[in-house]
């Protein structure tokens, strides 16, 4: 309630301010103003305002403010201000029962349509108050023959609301949807940190798998030689069972999470790696860096492995921003070689020792450590290459100068045009 009071309040304020800017065509005292362009737009905007409410306030408000102008500022007697001004409360009450007999606020999609019906009510409105001035002998002389200048008039206030609605408008789309493409990209990067756990979980699962049918050929053994561990034997290979099927469902609600249909199913390349670049670009903020990122793409592609690949440049990325010390750069490039795509990412951070390069995609090799000395996982590298692995692709360090870290990704086009699932996850 109290809002939209707010809002009545503001559109007769408004609406009663820019009346005072007007021409008076006549020479008496009906006037053109911007006054009824502002109450046009507020009508426009605010739709929760009752229409013909806010037109009796507006009227009534116009026409006791103008009167008070009077009387402040050319000591008019109040009964001949009102005398004057009281056709205007008219126009606003004609205006606005005129708007929503027409229920004009159903045509804001279409703005040509919108400003003609505007100019259209406006026009009315204004005879309408000349008709008043004319029985009460204040209409100005002649004014029956210049309904060409009230249509200019119209057309001119109404397409100025109009054309001022549909900027705010624009605008407000354009900001629902920046805010709608950061909340996606949000997504996207927590549907890839989703998919690293399912890379890692299905690798779980073979290997569940493996022991499951191990330990059920352990228990035929034992069971053939009659040895009283058998049935030992097999409570473990039904326990492993379990465990399997604990992580299917597991899986099963990971991927609902990760293929929900509000995220597209496909993504450009360059969009891919823009999403990258300001990812890491905030990461970098985040630890105090002043690093300048470089993105390169002269690939024309989509593709629908949009999480294995964020996965992977994401990691490397990652890598690169945490090798650079205080301050760098890091460039990341896409090309094409014959039939497949090349990602580069280069950085001139600490860089890799030469000695050191055979083992970075080794499981559990680090270089990094925490404030405390404690190692990180060492598996950032080794996931990166294989999930490479998996789309027949491959990772390795390119051998530049030593200050420059140079990491090629080479992925075979087809698939990356491939659809999701069936993914064969192993390490190489």
């Amino acid at each position: 309630m109290r809002e939209r009071l707010l809002l009545l309040l503001i559109i007769m304020l408004a609406t009663a301010f820019f009346g005072e800017m007007k021409v008076n065509p006549f020479g008496g005292p009906f006037r053109f103003s911007l006054g009824i362009a502002a109450f046009f737009f507020g009508l426009l905007w605010f739709q929760s305002v009752p229409v013909l409410l806010i037109g009796l306030l507006t009227g009534a408000f116009t026409m006791w403010f103008r009167v008070g102008l009077d009387i402040v500022a050319y000591g008019t007697v109040w009964q001949e201000s009102l005398f004057i001004h009281l056709p205007s409360a008219f126009y606003y009450g004609s205006f606005t029962l005129l708007f929503q007999i027409v229920s004009a606020r159903r045509y804001v999609e279409s703005p040509v349509l919108l400003g003609l019906i505007g100019a259209t009510i406006d026009c009315a409105s204004n005879l309408v108050e000349l008709w008043v001035r004319e029985i009460s002998g204040v209409a100005p002389a002649g004014w029956g023959e210049s309904i060409l200048v009230l249509l200019f008039f119209g057309a001119l206030r109404s397409f100025f609301a109009v054309g001022l609605y549909n900027s705010f408008s624009i605008r407000q789309v354009r900001a629902v949807g920046e805010v709608r493409q950061q909340e996606l990209e949000r997504l996207r990067m927590i549907n890839t940190g989703l998919y690293e756990e399912t890379f890692y979980l299905r690798k779980s699962m073979t290997q569940l798998e493996e022991i499951t049918r191990e330990s059920y050929q352990l228990y035929r053994q034992l069971l053939s030689s009659e040895n009283t561990e058998s049935s030992r034997a097999l409570h473990i290979a039904e326990h492993v069972h379990e465990v399997k099927k604990d992580s299917q469902r597991m899986l099963a609600g990971l991927l609902k999470i990760i293929n929900q249909k509000e995220l597209a199913p496909q993504l450009s390349i360059s969009e891919l790696c823009g999403l990258v670049i300001r990812a890491n670009q905030k990461y970098a903020e985040m630890m105090g860096k002043r690093i300048q990122f470089t993105g390169k793409c002269n690939v024309n592609l989509s593709t629908s492995q949009i999480y294995e690949l964020l996965s992977v440049l994401n990691n490397l990325v990652a890598n690169a921003v945490e090798a650079i010390p205080i301050e760098g750069k890091i460039e990341l490039s896409v090309g094409f070689d014959k039939r497949e795509i090349i990602f580069h990412v280069m950085d001139n951070g600490a860089g890799i020792l030469h000695e050191d390069r055979e083992w970075v995609f080794e499981l559990g090799y680090t270089t990094k450590y925490d404030r405390e000395g404690k190692p990180s996982t060492g598996i950032g590298l080794t996931h990166a290459k294989g999930i490479i692995h998996s789309l027949d692709g491959t990772l390795r360090i390119i051998h530049e100068s030593e200050p420059i870290t140079h990491f090629e990704v080479r992925i075979p086009t087809d698939q990356l045009l491939r659809e999701e699932g069936g993914l064969c996850f192993g390490f190489s």
